[in-house]
C-alpha cells in the first residue's frame, strides 16, 4: 500500500510522523506545496485548485490512499479533492472531531488553529454533527514560533497563556459548561504539546489531529501494528525551497530527511 500525504508546507509531516509510527506496513509519498503557501490567505477556489493539482501528482506517482494533512485544505477543499481522484481520501478534521467527541464528558471542547481554519468553522461544524459544542480560537503566532524552533521558549509559553486565557474568558462569558478537551487544529501544534500541557488545566485533555488521523487511516485500511517493524519507503516532494524543507521538515518528522525532490505543479 502506498499512501500519499499532502500539505501546503512542512506542517503535515507531523501527520506523516504519526502514520509511520502507526502504519509501518505502508510506503509513503509526501507533497509540500511550498511555492504557493500560505494557503490561509487564498480563496477557497484557489485552495481547491492548488490542492487538486497536488493530489493528482500523488495519484500519478502511485498513491492508493490520500491523507490531506492540511487543515485549510481539509476545511475548504475536500469535496473538490474527492471528486478529482479515484482513490479514497481522508482529511484531518473529521478524525480530530471524532477523537474529541469520544473524550469529552462536558460535551464542550475548545479548538485552536490558524485564522483560516477557524474562520471556516470546519471543526465546529463537524463537532456539532456529533452533538458537541465547540469554541474556536485563532492562534496565528504559533506557526512562526514553531518554525523558529521556539517550541519551549518562554515567549511561546507567554503567548500560549494569553491565547488560552482569552479562550477561558470567552467561555465564561458564554456561560457554557467548562471545556474538557483542547483540539490542536493545526499540524504545527503537535510540536507544542509539552508546552501546552503545562499551560492548560489538569482537567483538560489534548487531542492531536495528527494522531487521530493516523488512527483512522489504520482502521479504514484494516491495518494492525506489525511486528517485526519494517522501514517504509519514503519520497518527499516540494514545489520550492527544498533545502529549507529538508532542514525544517526534519524537526517536524522527528527524523532526518535525506532528499527532497523539486517538482512543478500546474496552476
Amino acid at each position: 500500500m502506498k499512501i500519499g500525504v499532502f500539505d501546503s508546507g512542512v506542517g503535515g509531516l507531523t501527520v506523516l510522523r504519526e502514520l509511520l509510527a502507526a502504519l509501518p506496513q505502508a510506503d509513503y509519498l509526501y507533497v509540500g506545496d511550498t511555492a504557493r503557501l500560505p494557503y490561509g490567505s487564498k480563496s477557497a477556489a484557489t485552495i481547491a485548485r492548488y490542492a487538486v493539482s497536488s493530489v493528482q501528482f500523488l495519484v500519478d506517482h502511485g498513491a492508493e490512499y490520500l491523507v490531506i494533512a492540511c487543515n485549510t485544505a481539509s476545511a475548504l477543499a475536500m469535496n473538490e479533492i474527492s471528486a478529482a481522484v479515484a482513490v479514497p481520501v481522508l482529511g484531518v478534521i473529521e478524525p480530530g472531531a471524532r477523537a474529541a467527541s469520544a473524550l469529552t464528558k462536558s460535551k464542550n471542547v475548545c479548538v485552536i488553529g490558524t485564522a483560516a481554519t477557524v474562520a471556516s468553522h470546519a471543526y465546529r461544524k463537524e463537532l456539532s454533527k456529533l452533538g458537541i459544542e465547540a469554541l474556536e480560537k485563532a492562534c496565528p503566532l504559533f506557526v512562526p514560533l514553531v518554525e523558529e524552533g521556539w517550541t519551549e521558549h518562554s515567549v511561546t509559553e507567554q503567548v500560549a497563556r494569553i491565547y488560552l486565557d482569552d479562550l477561558a474568558r470567552e467561555q465564561r462569558t458564554n456561560g457554557a459548561a467548562p471545556a474538557d478537551v483542547l483540539v490542536l487544529g493545526c499540524t504545527h501544534y503537535p510540536l507544542l504539546k509539552p508546552l501546552l500541557r503545562r499551560v492548560i488545566t489538569n482537567e483538560m485533555l489534548l487531542v492531536d489531529s495528527a494522531e487521530a488521523t493516523a488512527h483512522d487511516v489504520g482502521q479504514r485500511l484494516g491495518f494492525e501494528r506489525q511486528t517485526p517493524r519494517r522501514d517504509p519507503q519514503l519520497r518527499f516532494f516540494a514545489t520550492d525551497s527544498v533545502e529549507k524543507f529538508r532542514a525544517l521538515g526534519s524537526r517536524f518528522l522527528g527524523r532526518a530527511i535525506e532528499n527532497v525532490e523539486l517538482i512543478s505543479l500546474p496552476e
